[in-house]
């Protein structure tokens, strides 16, 4: 008996002196948002500008911030959108952490993250949020930040961490999204749209040309792409026919092809 004894107190003596051995991280769990809207047949990005002082040049960054003690993550996205945009209701999918050690390398960043968060912080940890809007919608900034606005895709500066690295991920995860519920793509376009905004659409999320004629035989098919009585007012060339999404004619054919394939 006491020499078991002996064993495990040998046993639990080793165990503690390997968890003394390593190095626990301090770390501050964030969120980032990354929101896109699709005009002029162009993808943007919400992006928020902060003081030049506190991040050097790079003073354009994604939505975000830390969560609060009483929040999970999902409520701080919610909130640091309405914080940004004044818009209570916005549809956000949570789709990857960030928590690479070197997120935070950049002498600039670790500067800015010392006079925001205070110092002796080793990581900075992100739970990013994607989610589609419609571009045409008011914002309004009711937060700190210096503004809040739209900054085409392809335009994007250089911003703070890894904050290009996630829009680049989460474009990828766009294309995933179509893949699986193509409801997605209403998102981004008005209530009421041309065939050639669609169809520049579809172009913007594969990035590659798709012949119209084939496409415009695709959307015919299309059920739930409604084409309305109503045309463009007031333009040069010929007046083009609105269209608009129904979601109870998709739900209903989206539910039969389930059944059928079932």
């Amino acid at each position: 008996m006491l020499f078991l004894l002996l064993s495990l107190r040998r046993f639990v003596r080793i165990i503690l002196n390997d968890v003394m051995k390593t190095k626990f991280i301090h770390t501050y769990v964030s969120v980032d948002c990354v929101v896109f809207g699709f005009d002029n047949n162009q993808f943007s990005i919400l992006l928020v500008q902060l003081d030049k002082e506190r991040i050097g040049n790079k003073n354009l960054k994604l939505p975000g911030g830390l969560i609060y003690d009483h929040e999970d993550v999902d409520m701080a996205a919610l909130r640091i959108l309405y914080e940004l945009t004044g818009i209570k209701r916005m549809n956000l999918r949570q789709f990857r952490c960030f928590s690479s050690p070197d997120r935070a390398s950049h002498p600039d960043d670790i500067r800015w993250m010392d006079r925001a968060y205070q110092p002796n912080i080793d990581r900075l940890i992100t739970v990013s949020y994607l989610s589609l809007c419609k571009i045409d919608k008011k914002l309004k900034n009711i937060s700190g930040f210096k503004s809040t606005q739209w900054c085409k895709l392809n335009e994007l500066p250089v911003m703070p961490f890894d904050h290009n690295q996630i829009v680049e991920a989460s474009f990828l995860e766009i294309r995933r999204w179509v893949e699986h519920d193509l409801a997605v793509m209403f998102d981004l376009l008005p209530h009421k749209f041309t065939f050639s905004q669609f169809h520049a659409l579809y172009e913007a999320v594969y990035n590659r040309k798709i012949d119209p004629r084939n496409f415009y035989k695709k959307v015919k098919n299309m059920a739930y792409v409604v084409q309305l009585d109503e045309k463009q007012p007031n333009v040069r060339h010929r007046a083009a026919h609105y269209y608009k999404f129904d979601k109870h004619i998709y739900k209903m054919v989206k539910n039969q092809f389930v059944i059928l394939n079932s």
